[in-house]
């Protein structure tokens, strides 16, 4: 049986909208209508303390933090990654959900929440390399772990580095430095 969406996409953008005026955050993954959880502190330090490194060892590129996203190139989705990397200035003139031809890199950071699983570890790994995002890091604080994805060939990426928060992790091409992982290890909880 064909998957076939919910909705479609400038209907979700609509209903989006609306649901963020009242601080709810929808994406569209898939074809799917999800909910994101609200940041706590903890992860919002965590997306702090990587803007703090990307400044440092990417400065021509920032790390813009809740930036809509239409994502996949099948079935028009939509989403907000806790952190977009890209060029300055990439988005200006661009509405609400932005194109991602400049993106980077996309980071995500888990909520504790139930839908983290499917949402963070399957769905936006592969809506992102769908899209053809080049690297998508996944700080994961279930697994105490940090995830890098890259190399986005037919749909899926072909290369995963997985690394135990405290221990180095290379961020490959075109983002191009190695992350030090040692403070995430204060921001589990």
């Amino acid at each position: 049986m064909e998957h076939r969406p919910q909705m479609a996409a400038e209907e979700f953008e609509r209903i989006a909208a609306a649901a963020e005026r009242e601080g709810v955050r929808m994406e569209f993954i898939h074809g799917r209508l999800g909910v994101k959880a609200v940041p706590d502190g903890d992860h919002d330090e965590i997306i702090r303390w990587l803007m703090q490194r990307c400044m440092q060892h990417r400065p021509d590129l920032w790390l813009y933090p809740e930036r809509g996203l239409k994502i996949q190139t099948y079935r028009n989705g939509n989403a907000k990654p806790d952190g977009t990397l890209a060029p300055e200035g990439t988005f200006a003139g661009q509405g609400e959900w932005a194109n991602p031809d400049q993106v980077q890199m996309i980071v995500e950071v888990t909520s504790y929440d139930t839908d983290t699983d499917k949402r963070d570890r399957e769905e936006k790994p592969a809506a992102y390399a769908e899209t053809g995002i080049p690297v998508y890091l996944l700080i994961d604080r279930d697994t105490c772990e940090t995830l890098v994805y890259s190399e986005p060939d037919a749909g899926s990426y072909t290369k995963i580095l997985r690394r135990p928060f405290g221990k180095t992790i290379e961020l490959p091409t075109p983002v191009g430095f190695t992350l030090d992982t040692e403070p995430l290890k204060d921001w589990v909880h």
